[in-house]
């Protein structure tokens, strides 16, 4: 298995969900809550999965910054056969479509694209949220290569397994990879950062926030004891921890 970080940049964002790059110069004046975004590819014998698709951050020539670290690693976006979304937050979705002269088409036409039933219709009914954004989850929806989930665990393959587990959104989504004898577990927004294994809060930012705290200290027992690889999507240093 090959653990491909899609790191984004390192970014500060305000109370409307607007991203900032962190650069040298602002690092230190520029407000807000500091994070990075971080997409993972996971290579296997028989999937090439993106985990989540970022915020769709562009160079300054103007490509997404996924695209571009894929093409350092030769990977075309024909090759990604699965896309694995937690949840539909922003700076979760953006890469998997891609805004053209025509309107929009899939960045991954060759991939199934698995999305939590019931997590769209909570964002829908939430318009008013900056944490979504709605031009392209209306664009989103209308792929032809979407799957629909609506079981609350299960087996996607028998390398890839899910649990609807709640937590940051109401229907949250979380992913284990298993192939030969590791395991690699994305926690999304339940567990963004090395940091919330070390202090056991419950965040306001959270849905649920007493239930986010009590899945990572589940979680981090199990990883100890079956020796995981677990994916941060949102931490400033480290792209992922190993136990």
């Amino acid at each position: 298995m090959k653990i491909i970080p899609l790191k984004e940049g390192n970014f500060s964002t305000n109370k409307t969900k607007d991203f900032t790059l962190l650069t040298d110069e602002n690092k230190d004046t520029v407000k807000g809550i500091k994070m990075s975004v971080t997409a993972f590819l996971i290579i296997t014998e028989n999937d090439v999965i993106l985990l989540d698709a970022g915020i769709g951050w562009r160079n300054e020539n103007g490509e997404t910054v996924i695209s571009e670290i894929l093409k350092k690693e030769n990977i075309d976006p024909d090759q990604v056969t699965k896309v694995l979304l937690s949840h539909l937050h922003k700076d979760h979705i953006e890469t998997v479509i891609t805004r053209n002269e025509n309107g929009f088409k899939a960045t991954f036409p060759n991939a199934e694209i698995y999305i939590q039933k019931r997590e769209l219709d909570f964002a829908m009914k939430n318009k008013g949220n900056h944490s979504f954004d709605f031009d392209t989850l209306e664009k989103l929806v209308e792929l032809d290569n979407i799957v629909w989930m609506d079981e609350n665990k299960g087996n996607i393959t028998e390398e890839i397994s899910f649990e609807v587990v709640g937590g940051h959104t109401p229907f949250m989504q979380v992913f284990w990879i298993k192939e030969n004898n590791e395991t690699v577990f994305y926690g999304a927004d339940d567990l963004p950062q090395e940091s919330y294994l070390k202090y056991h809060l419950a965040y306001k930012s959270d849905f649920d926030g007493r239930k986010a705290m009590e899945l990572r200290l589940k979680w981090q027992q199990e990883a100890i004891e079956n020796h995981w690889k677990i994916l941060l999507y949102h931490d400033l240093n480290k792209a992922f921890i190993e136990f």
